[in-house]
């Protein structure tokens, strides 16, 4: 009797486990994530192999390799190791650079599908969401188009993508790349306002028809946790988990400039996820770091310093985010 008992428990113990389900998201620029041919409606001129960089198809490839060696290793848990079930994406081209990254590079046996904007970026770069169908089904993908004010120029649109996830939960996911700091931090501050301003109307909206509804929204903000420019997300919500985020060898933050870290890449989560949160990290692992000469200590192995090319991997380390979802 007491042997069929403890059967009995240990079978409820791995149903119970079963049932702590653990959603893994990542948030990457992947720095120019451009293919090696020229788009005639847009300014991609850099990344051509007649360009200064000789963007070639060989160093096209090996950045492809690059990204997917990023993604994947945001999969390391301390229960073990799981592909990443959401990634967010800024600085890709286009559609035939996503299919290659899921279909023709390390990626390829992940099964990973995607949705991605096209927007009217000068330079050709969008976003995108790479996701598990097998953790996170999806439901709708629209893109919000970003209206222009004054001065500013065409930026990348925001990506909504809408999805059931393992426990039956509808998962709203918002992915943006705000506008630079060109022209200094001040000048173009009412410009990451102004689409911050638009990521909250669509929060608002989604609440509105959906009371209780998950909200993840991520993305390269150019800006910081306590920039002015995310007052408006703070404001209908939203919680930043990734303000206080680190990695475990080094890295202070997502990007390091002149010697400083700081957080350019935010996530931010509707309060009703807080629960669910077991980490917000920084994915520092070694082979993404390099030396700094220059200030000491480390920084990201971007894929040029300057013009030589680094063979690196992106100037922008990866947020990752885990949940548990009951």
């Amino acid at each position: 009797m007491t042997r069929l008992l403890l059967t009995f428990l240990l079978s409820l113990m791995s149903l119970y486990s079963i049932a702590q389900n653990r959603l893994t998201i990542v948030e990457l620029n992947a720095e120019n994530l451009f293919d090696a041919r020229h788009d005639t409606l847009k300014n991609d001129y850099e990344f051509l192999p007649t360009s200064p960089r000789h963007w070639t198809r060989t160093k096209y490839w090996e950045k492809l390799n690059r990204t997917g060696q990023t993604i994947i290793s945001c999969g390391e848990d301390s229960r073990g190791w799981q592909l990443p079930d959401l990634v967010g994406l800024c600085e890709v081209e286009n559609d035939s650079v996503l299919f290659d990254l899921t279909k023709r590079s390390l990626l390829r046996n992940a099964r990973y599908e995607y949705v991605m904007t096209s927007s009217l970026d000068t330079r050709g770069i969008d976003v995108a969401l790479l996701y598990s169908p097998f953790s996170f089904r999806l439901l709708k993908a629209d893109t919000i188009k970003v209206s222009l004010i004054a001065d500013m120029r065409p930026t990348r649109d925001i990506l909504h993508v809408e999805g059931a996830i393992a426990n039956g939960d509808t998962l709203h996911v918002l992915l943006l790349h705000a506008p630079s700091r060109t022209g200094g931090e001040i000048y173009s501050r009412p410009f990451r306002k102004h689409v911050m301003m638009q990521v909250s109307n669509v929060v608002d909206s989604i609440q509105k028809y959906q009371v209780h509804a998950k909200i993840i929204v991520m993305g390269d903000f150019n800006d910081y946790a306590d920039s002015p420019s995310l007052k408006p997300l703070y404001e209908c919500g939203l919680l930043n988990v990734s303000a206080q985020a680190k990695g475990k060898n080094g890295a202070e933050g997502t990007y390091r400039y002149h010697g400083e870290w700081g957080s350019l890449d935010q996530i931010l989560i509707s309060d009703n996820l807080r629960p669910y949160v077991l980490s917000c990290y920084v994915n520092d692992a070694p082979f993404l770091l390099e030396e700094d000469m220059k200030y000491g200590g480390v920084k990201p192995r971007r894929h040029y310093n300057g013009m030589r090319y680094n063979n690196g991997f992106s100037d922008h380390l990866p947020l990752v985010l885990r949940l548990s979802i009951p």
